[in-house]
């Protein structure tokens, strides 16, 4: 049986081998075996279908996003929309709903007269002045700041039938010479109506070696200039709040000279729609900002609102659903069976482990309060259950050891007092009788055997007191030569009676003589029933010597101890018996009785006393030389004052205190 040793019971096991350790792996084993089932089956279900309509749908919406987003770009509602929204949604298979920023409806290709609810989150928000970079396809064509703005959304830049129609005239001359010179070009008409011509290969450094330039498609219109002061008093205006100097737009959008490079005349490379040029400096990024504000500004008017824009299928979800096919029900089963089966076998095994400990240890509980001997619970680990075994085992033991000792006690107490009250019941039956005559030596005799039941009597009493915290102390300054004098004195007689020298050794000549702080009575008590145990136990030519000294001690820095040492040359105690001579009715010899070997009190008073002075006592013998006994007091006031009031021995009167004749 494995036991645990003192010093580890009160510290806590390993985590590996505590209990909450187990439960926790046994909770995270479960737990990460239904995570791992929930995302096979998430990604097993789901992954197909993401990847099958992931890129259709993703292609659709950008197509319908952006086909919105052009309708918005020219023109200033959304009055007319519904047929856009209505063929945007035949082509995708979609349902396609268009709603105001407060969710109020102005196109829904649900052609029910209750269309299904739409979701709280709509799937992008068409607005040609903030364009969605993500989905649109013609916003990723400009840069900078400005390619939020859609560049379908010219505003007042759109050009008239006869600004337009001479504007192609010239660039398909242009295109033409080109033509004629071995070069392919091609001309490009923007969303404001102004044509250009495109190099095919985008080569414009060929073209400035022909004469086929021309000036007139560089130079703006009337209407392009009118509208490019709008927007030069706009963004000037803005510059002005910020006490910035005012910038001259040019035809596409760049200011300063030479902020942009030119093409050839009449020639554009591949950007339909001019943006701010972006440089470095603080001033530059002011003015394209401003540029930036300006020309929202002016298209404000002339683009429709923002509006919420939701693509979902057919059945009005916005998000594929997920299919409950009977291979998708099987999976779900046949994983939902296997984490159950694991946490069911999981628990089972652990709890078993965990219920098997409790149930000894239920059992050996109930044999002991049924009165009955039970056997050791047995101990197989260093868990908290083990260690709640070992703690219930020595319980059991100290238990049966408690037992053994009321049992030897009651028997004890019972022979002890039957022996005088025997005696006396035999003197009185015998005078009753006749038999005896009650002179002075049948009193004496009474009175012998009634002074021994009172000494048994008050031993008890003192030693239930010692046990209550109620044995009272009255301490005050004593030497302690003086107490051991009157001891020797007191036990004199007896000594010689038995043939024993019994001598009180004095102090060192130059050490001063000990004192401490202690109550005289209860101290020759103490030291009394050592005399009087080694007169007892020492043979006729023996010796009993008594002595005092100063120590020092490490307990008491600066103050020390006073050692008393009883020494005898009697018998001595065997090795065997030594540890319990200060155990309550222990005797060497269990056939001796009180008036041999006295009632086994005497040494545990002793004990008792000492510790309420707040010292300790001790005993060292070696059998067929003698015994060592020896009390350890302090002598600093304080501390035996502290020690005796916190065991409640103290007392302010001097009631109850032994005269000497109790020492």
């Amino acid at each position: 049986m494995l036991r645990v040793p003192r010093d580890r019971r009160r510290t806590r096991p390993p985590l590996r081998k505590s209990l909450f350790g187990r439960l926790l792996a046994v909770s995270a084993l479960v737990a990460a075996c239904s995570v791992a089932a929930t995302a096979w089956i998430a990604v097993q279900t789901t992954s197909g279908a993401i990847r099958q309509e992931q890129g259709q749908n993703l292609t659709a919406d950008a197509r319908i996003y952006d086909s919105l987003l052009g309708y918005a770009a020219g023109h200033p509602t959304w009055e007319g929309v519904d047929s856009t929204v209505r063929e945007l949604a035949r082509q995708s298979g979609r349902r396609i709903a268009l709603t105001t920023e407060q969710r109020r409806p102005l196109a829904d290709s649900a052609s029910r007269s209750s269309p299904p609810a739409l979701p709280p989150q709509a799937s992008a928000i068409v607005d040609p002045l903030s364009v969605d970079t993500a989905l649109s396809r013609t916003a990723d064509r400009t840069g900078g700041a400005a390619g939020r703005v859609d560049p379908r959304a010219v505003g007042p830049f759109r050009l008239p039938t006869a600004e337009r129609s001479a504007l192609q005239r010239t660039a398909e001359r242009n295109a033409e010479c080109l033509s004629r010179v071995g070069i392919a070009a091609d001309v490009v008409r923007g969303p404001s109506g102004r044509p250009r011509v495109q190099i095919v290969g985008n080569d414009p450094d060929r073209v400035q070696n022909t004469r086929c330039a021309s000036e007139d498609l560089d130079s703006p219109t009337t209407t392009e200039r009118k509208a490019l002061a709008t927007l030069n008093e706009l963004a000037d205006a803005c510059l002005k709040r910020q006490n910035r100097t005012g910038i001259q737009l040019n035809l596409d959008l760049s200011w300063g000279d030479g902020s942009v490079p030119k093409a050839a005349a009449g020639v554009s490379a591949a950007v339909p729609v001019p943006v701010p040029s972006v440089r470095t400096g603080e001033d530059d990024r002011a003015a394209a900002s401003c540029v930036d504000t300006a020309r929202r500004e002016q298209l404000g008017s002339y683009v429709a609102s923002p509006a919420l824009l939701f693509i979902g299928d057919e059945g009005g979800t916005t998000v594929p659903g997920f299919d409950l096919s009977p291979a998708n029900t099987a999976k779900i089963a046949g994983a939902a069976a296997l984490v159950l089966a694991l946490t069911v076998g999981a628990t089972v095994l652990a709890g078993s482990r965990l219920v098997r400990p409790l149930h000894a240890l239920t059992g050996a509980a109930q044999r002991m309060r049924d009165g009955e001997d039970s056997a050791p619970v047995q101990v197989t680990d260093d868990s908290e259950i083990g260690r709640l075994a070992a703690a219930f085992n020595d319980m059991a033991d100290h238990r049966a050891r408690l037992e053994a000792q009321r049992k030897d006690m009651v028997s004890d107490v019972a022979h002890e007092l039957r022996t005088p009250l025997s005696n006396i019941r035999g003197w009185l039956e015998a005078a009753q009788d006749g038999l005896a005559e009650p002179d002075p030596a049948f009193i004496a005799s009474l009175h012998t055997e009634a002074v021994q039941l009172q000494h048994i009597i008050d031993d008890l009493q003192d030693l239930a007191a010692a046990d209550a915290g109620a044995l009272r102390l009255h301490p005050e300054p004593v030497r302690i030569e003086d107490v051991l004098a009157q001891v020797a004195a007191a036990h004199q007689a007896r000594a010689e009676t038995a043939g024993v020298a019994l001598t009180a050794l004095p102090a060192m000549a130059d050490a001063p003589s000990p004192a401490l702080w202690a109550d005289p009575v209860r101290l020759r008590q103490a030291i009394g029933n050592l005399v009087a145990n080694a007169v007892r136990h020492t043979s006729s030519g023996g010796r009993v010597t008594v002595r005092a000294y100063g120590s020092s001690s490490a307990t008491a820095p600066g103050g020390g101890d006073v050692v008393v040492e009883v020494t005898d040359t009697g018998s001595g105690i065997s090795a065997e018996h030594l540890p319990h001579v200060f155990d309550r009715f222990w005797r060497a010899e269990k056939s001796r009785s009180r008036r041999t070997g006295g009632s086994g009190l005497g040494l545990a008073i002793v004990r008792k006393l000492v510790e309420a002075h707040g010292g300790s006592a001790s005993a060292a013998s070696v059998e067929g030389q003698g015994s060592v006994f020896t009390l350890r007091l302090p002598t600093d006031a304080a501390e035996a004052a502290g020690t005796a009031e916190a065991a409640g021995t103290t007392s302010p009167d001097d009631g109850g205190r032994y005269g000497p004749d109790q020492v």
